[in-house]
Protein backbone atom coordinates (compact mmCIF):
# COMPACT_ATOMS: atom_id res chain seq x y z
CA UNK A 1 0.00 0.00 0.00
CA UNK A 2 1.20 3.68 -0.37
CA UNK A 3 1.90 5.64 2.55
CA UNK A 4 -0.90 8.34 3.20
CA UNK A 5 -0.66 11.94 4.42
CA UNK A 6 0.11 12.65 8.58
CA UNK A 7 -1.88 15.74 9.32
CA UNK A 8 0.46 17.54 12.11
CA UNK A 9 -0.83 20.10 14.54
CA UNK A 10 1.26 23.36 14.91
CA UNK A 11 3.02 22.06 17.88
CA UNK A 12 6.22 23.04 19.03
CA UNK A 13 7.16 19.45 18.43
CA UNK A 14 5.96 18.47 15.25
CA UNK A 15 7.49 21.92 14.16
CA UNK A 16 10.58 20.81 15.27
CA UNK A 17 9.94 17.43 13.57
CA UNK A 18 8.92 19.20 10.09
CA UNK A 19 11.69 21.68 9.81
CA UNK A 20 14.11 18.39 10.19
CA UNK A 21 12.46 17.02 7.75
CA UNK A 22 12.30 20.26 4.82
CA UNK A 23 16.56 20.60 5.69
CA UNK A 24 16.59 16.71 4.90
CA UNK A 25 15.10 17.73 1.29
CA UNK A 26 11.60 16.63 2.23
CA UNK A 27 8.05 18.30 1.62
CA UNK A 28 5.79 19.55 4.05
CA UNK A 29 2.33 21.05 2.67
CA UNK A 30 1.92 23.79 4.49
CA UNK A 31 -1.19 26.74 5.57
CA UNK A 32 -0.19 30.37 4.66
CA UNK A 33 -2.71 33.08 4.38
CA UNK A 34 -3.56 32.35 0.95
CA UNK A 35 -3.68 28.95 0.14
CA UNK A 36 -2.10 25.79 1.24
CA UNK A 37 0.94 25.60 -0.28
CA UNK A 38 3.50 22.49 -0.51
CA UNK A 39 6.86 23.66 0.95
CA UNK A 40 10.65 22.44 0.26
CA UNK A 41 14.26 23.88 0.74
CA UNK A 42 14.30 26.99 -1.78
CA UNK A 43 17.95 26.39 -1.64
CA UNK A 44 18.16 23.06 -2.86
CA UNK A 45 17.49 21.99 -6.51
CA UNK A 46 16.78 18.39 -5.79
CA UNK A 47 14.31 19.55 -2.72
CA UNK A 48 12.40 21.82 -5.70
CA UNK A 49 12.27 19.02 -8.53
CA UNK A 50 10.27 16.84 -5.80
CA UNK A 51 7.56 19.47 -5.67
CA UNK A 52 7.23 19.74 -9.55
CA UNK A 53 7.11 15.73 -9.43
CA UNK A 54 4.32 15.65 -6.45
CA UNK A 55 2.17 18.32 -8.38
CA UNK A 56 3.02 17.00 -12.04
CA UNK A 57 4.25 21.04 -12.75
CA UNK A 58 5.91 21.93 -15.71
CA UNK A 59 8.83 23.00 -15.11
CA UNK A 60 8.63 26.27 -16.97
CA UNK A 61 5.99 27.36 -14.07
CA UNK A 62 8.46 29.16 -11.62
CA UNK A 63 7.66 28.68 -7.56
CA UNK A 64 7.03 31.47 -5.34
CA UNK A 65 10.14 31.97 -2.41
CA UNK A 66 9.00 32.54 0.83
CA UNK A 67 11.36 33.84 3.24
CA UNK A 68 10.45 34.48 7.38
CA UNK A 69 11.94 37.79 7.38
CA UNK A 70 12.55 40.97 5.46
CA UNK A 71 15.92 41.15 6.30
CA UNK A 72 16.28 37.39 3.49
CA UNK A 73 14.87 39.33 1.07
CA UNK A 74 18.74 40.24 -0.02
CA UNK A 75 19.64 36.43 0.18
CA UNK A 76 17.32 35.31 -2.33
CA UNK A 77 16.58 38.42 -4.27
CA UNK A 78 18.40 41.63 -5.31
CA UNK A 79 15.71 44.26 -4.23
CA UNK A 80 15.64 48.02 -5.21
CA UNK A 81 14.24 50.95 -3.20
CA UNK A 82 10.44 49.81 -4.64
CA UNK A 83 10.81 46.58 -3.36
CA UNK A 84 11.80 47.87 -0.35
CA UNK A 85 8.63 50.33 0.06
CA UNK A 86 6.78 47.46 -0.98
CA UNK A 87 7.59 45.07 1.64
CA UNK A 88 7.54 47.87 4.31
CA UNK A 89 4.11 48.40 3.61
CA UNK A 90 3.04 44.76 3.14
CA UNK A 91 4.81 42.54 4.33
CA UNK A 92 4.16 40.22 6.15
CA UNK A 93 1.22 39.86 3.59
CA UNK A 94 -0.35 38.44 0.33
CA UNK A 95 2.20 40.68 -1.81
CA UNK A 96 4.96 38.49 -4.17
CA UNK A 97 7.58 40.73 -5.60
CA UNK A 98 9.55 39.62 -8.84
CA UNK A 99 12.52 40.73 -8.77
CA UNK A 100 16.44 39.13 -10.17
CA UNK A 101 17.56 36.82 -7.68
CA UNK A 102 20.91 35.83 -6.18
CA UNK A 103 23.11 32.47 -6.73
CA UNK A 104 21.53 31.13 -3.57
CA UNK A 105 18.25 30.48 -5.76
CA UNK A 106 18.98 27.11 -8.25
CA UNK A 107 17.19 27.44 -11.12
CA UNK A 108 15.17 24.29 -10.61
CA UNK A 109 12.96 27.12 -8.64
CA UNK A 110 12.76 29.92 -11.16
CA UNK A 111 12.21 27.84 -14.42
CA UNK A 112 15.56 28.90 -15.37
CA UNK A 113 14.73 32.35 -15.38
CA UNK A 114 17.30 34.76 -13.66
CA UNK A 115 14.29 36.48 -11.80
CA UNK A 116 12.71 35.30 -8.78
CA UNK A 117 9.39 35.17 -7.11
CA UNK A 118 8.89 36.14 -3.28
CA UNK A 119 7.32 37.15 -0.61
CA UNK A 120 7.32 37.07 3.25
CA UNK A 121 4.08 35.27 4.24
CA UNK A 122 1.75 36.51 7.58
CA UNK A 123 0.72 33.23 8.84
CA UNK A 124 2.90 33.07 12.36
CA UNK A 125 2.93 28.72 11.86
CA UNK A 126 4.25 28.60 8.36
CA UNK A 127 6.53 32.15 9.59
CA UNK A 128 7.52 29.47 12.64
CA UNK A 129 8.04 27.00 11.05
CA UNK A 130 10.69 29.12 7.75
CA UNK A 131 12.57 30.31 10.95
CA UNK A 132 13.22 26.86 11.82
CA UNK A 133 14.36 25.29 8.76
CA UNK A 134 16.81 27.87 8.68
CA UNK A 135 16.04 28.18 5.02
CA UNK A 136 13.67 29.79 2.72
CA UNK A 137 11.07 27.89 1.33
CA UNK A 138 9.37 27.36 -2.71
CA UNK A 139 6.01 26.89 -2.46
CA UNK A 140 3.43 26.81 -4.69
CA UNK A 141 0.07 25.80 -3.98
CA UNK A 142 -0.47 21.76 -2.53
CA UNK A 143 -2.43 20.50 -5.37
CA UNK A 144 -2.32 18.44 -8.83
CA UNK A 145 -0.81 21.41 -11.28
CA UNK A 146 -3.87 23.35 -12.68
CA UNK A 147 -6.36 22.03 -10.31
CA UNK A 148 -8.79 24.07 -7.67
CA UNK A 149 -6.60 25.48 -5.16
CA UNK A 150 -6.65 24.03 -1.05
CA UNK A 151 -7.41 26.39 1.28
CA UNK A 152 -7.48 23.39 4.10
CA UNK A 153 -5.91 20.84 5.17
CA UNK A 154 -8.42 18.15 4.42
CA UNK A 155 -8.52 19.20 0.24
CA UNK A 156 -4.69 18.65 0.52
CA UNK A 157 -5.28 15.73 2.17
CA UNK A 158 -7.62 14.67 -0.44
CA UNK A 159 -5.74 16.13 -3.75
CA UNK A 160 -1.79 14.71 -3.01
CA UNK A 161 -2.06 13.16 0.08
CA UNK A 162 -0.59 9.87 -2.00
CA UNK A 163 2.36 12.03 -2.66
CA UNK A 164 3.33 14.07 0.28
CA UNK A 165 3.50 12.84 3.94
CA UNK A 166 3.33 15.76 5.95
CA UNK A 167 0.36 18.60 6.19
CA UNK A 168 0.91 21.15 8.24
CA UNK A 169 -2.93 22.10 9.64
CA UNK A 170 -3.11 25.74 10.39
CA UNK A 171 -6.95 26.12 10.05
CA UNK A 172 -8.73 27.72 6.91
CA UNK A 173 -6.68 29.91 4.67
CA UNK A 174 -7.88 33.25 5.90
CA UNK A 175 -7.43 35.33 2.51
CA UNK A 176 -8.99 32.65 0.49
CA UNK A 177 -6.97 33.25 -3.36
CA UNK A 178 -3.17 33.35 -3.77
CA UNK A 179 -0.94 36.72 -3.81
CA UNK A 180 -0.57 39.51 -5.54
CA UNK A 181 2.32 39.23 -7.72
CA UNK A 182 4.24 42.52 -8.96
CA UNK A 183 6.88 42.60 -11.12
CA UNK A 184 9.64 45.25 -10.30
CA UNK A 185 12.68 43.95 -11.83
CA UNK A 186 12.76 47.67 -13.05
CA UNK A 187 10.94 49.34 -10.37
CA UNK A 188 9.92 52.83 -12.98
CA UNK A 189 7.78 50.12 -14.73
CA UNK A 190 6.24 48.04 -12.25
CA UNK A 191 3.75 45.38 -13.78
CA UNK A 192 0.95 43.69 -12.01
CA UNK A 193 1.18 40.47 -12.90
CA UNK A 194 -1.97 38.44 -11.01
CA UNK A 195 -4.07 40.49 -8.51
CA UNK A 196 -5.17 39.12 -5.18
CA UNK A 197 -6.43 40.74 -1.66
CA UNK A 198 -3.80 43.58 -1.94
CA UNK A 199 -5.04 45.66 -4.33
CA UNK A 200 -3.41 47.60 -7.78
CA UNK A 201 -4.27 50.70 -6.44
CA UNK A 202 -2.75 49.78 -3.12
CA UNK A 203 0.48 48.96 -5.27
CA UNK A 204 -0.13 52.39 -6.84
CA UNK A 205 -0.17 54.52 -3.70
CA UNK A 206 2.95 53.07 -2.03
CA UNK A 207 5.23 53.19 -5.46
CA UNK A 208 3.58 56.61 -6.55
CA UNK A 209 3.37 55.53 -9.85
CA UNK A 210 1.11 54.02 -12.66
CA UNK A 211 1.09 50.16 -12.24
CA UNK A 212 0.44 48.60 -15.63
CA UNK A 213 -1.47 45.39 -16.05
CA UNK A 214 0.36 42.49 -17.87
CA UNK A 215 -2.30 41.06 -20.36
CA UNK A 216 -1.45 37.47 -21.44
CA UNK A 217 0.85 34.96 -21.37
CA UNK A 218 3.70 33.80 -22.63
CA UNK A 219 2.59 31.20 -25.14
CA UNK A 220 6.24 28.80 -24.65
CA UNK A 221 8.96 29.16 -22.31
CA UNK A 222 9.03 29.75 -18.78
CA UNK A 223 6.50 31.90 -17.31
CA UNK A 224 7.47 35.00 -15.53
CA UNK A 225 5.98 34.17 -12.42
CA UNK A 226 3.03 31.45 -11.32
CA UNK A 227 -0.39 32.23 -12.23
CA UNK A 228 -0.04 33.44 -15.69
CA UNK A 229 -1.56 30.16 -17.71
CA UNK A 230 -5.19 30.82 -19.38
CA UNK A 231 -6.39 27.59 -18.14
CA UNK A 232 -5.83 27.08 -14.09
CA UNK A 233 -7.86 26.83 -10.81
CA UNK A 234 -10.09 24.63 -12.65
CA UNK A 235 -12.34 21.83 -11.54
CA UNK A 236 -12.59 19.16 -13.47
CA UNK A 237 -16.41 20.53 -13.75
CA UNK A 238 -16.49 22.57 -16.85
CA UNK A 239 -17.21 26.02 -15.64
CA UNK A 240 -19.15 28.48 -17.63
CA UNK A 241 -18.58 32.07 -16.59
CA UNK A 242 -21.38 34.69 -16.98
CA UNK A 243 -21.88 38.52 -17.31
CA UNK A 244 -25.06 38.09 -14.98
CA UNK A 245 -26.93 35.22 -13.54
CA UNK A 246 -30.65 34.54 -13.36
CA UNK A 247 -32.09 32.24 -10.67
CA UNK A 248 -35.07 31.80 -12.90
CA UNK A 249 -32.44 29.71 -15.29
CA UNK A 250 -31.67 27.36 -12.66
CA UNK A 251 -35.06 25.71 -12.33
CA UNK A 252 -34.67 24.78 -15.74
CA UNK A 253 -31.27 22.94 -15.76
CA UNK A 254 -31.53 20.91 -12.38
CA UNK A 255 -28.63 18.72 -13.41
CA UNK A 256 -26.23 22.20 -13.47
CA UNK A 257 -25.05 24.06 -10.78
CA UNK A 258 -25.53 28.12 -10.87
CA UNK A 259 -23.38 29.73 -8.52
CA UNK A 260 -23.90 33.33 -7.70
CA UNK A 261 -21.91 36.53 -5.68
CA UNK A 262 -24.70 36.84 -3.44
CA UNK A 263 -28.06 34.91 -2.55
CA UNK A 264 -30.35 35.48 -4.66
CA UNK A 265 -33.74 36.57 -3.44
CA UNK A 266 -36.53 34.51 -2.99
CA UNK A 267 -37.47 30.56 -3.00
CA UNK A 268 -34.26 28.73 -4.67
CA UNK A 269 -33.82 25.43 -6.07
CA UNK A 270 -31.53 22.83 -4.64
CA UNK A 271 -29.03 23.62 -7.37
CA UNK A 272 -28.50 27.25 -7.00
CA UNK A 273 -25.87 28.07 -4.65
CA UNK A 274 -23.94 31.99 -3.58
CA UNK A 275 -20.05 32.57 -1.87
CA UNK A 276 -21.63 35.01 0.42
CA UNK A 277 -25.45 35.91 1.87
CA UNK A 278 -24.89 39.28 0.80
CA UNK A 279 -22.42 39.42 -1.33
CA UNK A 280 -19.42 40.84 0.63
CA UNK A 281 -16.61 40.30 -2.12
CA UNK A 282 -13.80 39.03 0.18
CA UNK A 283 -15.58 36.79 1.91
CA UNK A 284 -16.50 35.53 -1.09
CA UNK A 285 -12.61 35.09 -2.38
CA UNK A 286 -12.20 33.19 0.98
CA UNK A 287 -15.03 30.79 -0.14
CA UNK A 288 -14.43 30.77 -3.50
CA UNK A 289 -12.01 27.63 -4.40
CA UNK A 290 -13.85 25.51 -1.28
CA UNK A 291 -17.23 25.49 -3.01
CA UNK A 292 -15.26 24.65 -6.96
CA UNK A 293 -14.36 21.71 -5.13
CA UNK A 294 -17.47 21.37 -3.40
CA UNK A 295 -19.57 21.81 -6.54
CA UNK A 296 -16.93 19.22 -8.80
CA UNK A 297 -17.38 16.53 -6.02
CA UNK A 298 -21.38 16.78 -6.31
CA UNK A 299 -20.85 15.54 -10.26
CA UNK A 300 -22.54 18.41 -12.05
CA UNK A 301 -23.04 18.49 -15.81
CA UNK A 302 -21.45 22.06 -15.62
CA UNK A 303 -21.08 24.70 -13.14
CA UNK A 304 -22.38 28.78 -14.18
CA UNK A 305 -20.81 31.18 -12.20
CA UNK A 306 -21.30 34.83 -11.92
CA UNK A 307 -18.77 37.39 -12.81
CA UNK A 308 -17.94 39.80 -10.10
CA UNK A 309 -18.28 43.55 -11.05
CA UNK A 310 -15.71 46.10 -9.78
CA UNK A 311 -11.90 47.15 -8.98
CA UNK A 312 -9.96 45.59 -5.94
CA UNK A 313 -10.81 41.99 -4.74
CA UNK A 314 -13.85 41.98 -7.76
CA UNK A 315 -10.55 42.03 -10.02
CA UNK A 316 -8.95 38.74 -8.27
CA UNK A 317 -12.25 36.77 -7.89
CA UNK A 318 -13.10 37.53 -12.06
CA UNK A 319 -9.42 36.35 -12.53
CA UNK A 320 -9.61 32.90 -10.85
CA UNK A 321 -12.89 32.96 -12.02
CA UNK A 322 -11.87 33.60 -15.63
CA UNK A 323 -8.28 31.14 -15.73
CA UNK A 324 -11.22 28.24 -13.95
CA UNK A 325 -13.44 28.29 -16.75
CA UNK A 326 -10.51 28.53 -19.63
CA UNK A 327 -11.06 25.73 -22.26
Amino acid sequence: MRPTARTYQGTDRNLALLARHLRAGGLVAVPTETVYGLAADATSARACRKIYEAKGRPRTDPMIVHIGSARDLALVAVPNAAALRLARAFWPGPLTIVLPKTAAVPDAATAGLPSVAVRMPSHPLFRRLIRLAGVPLAAPSANPFGYVSPTTAAHVAASLGAKVRHILDGGPSRIGLESTIVDLRDPLRPVLLRPGAITRSDLTMVLGVRVAVRRGARARGPQLAPGQLARHYSPRTRVVLHARLSARGASARPDEAWLFIARPRGRLPGNVFWLDEDGDLRRAARRLFAMLRRLDEACFGRIHAERPRGSGIAEALADRLARASAR
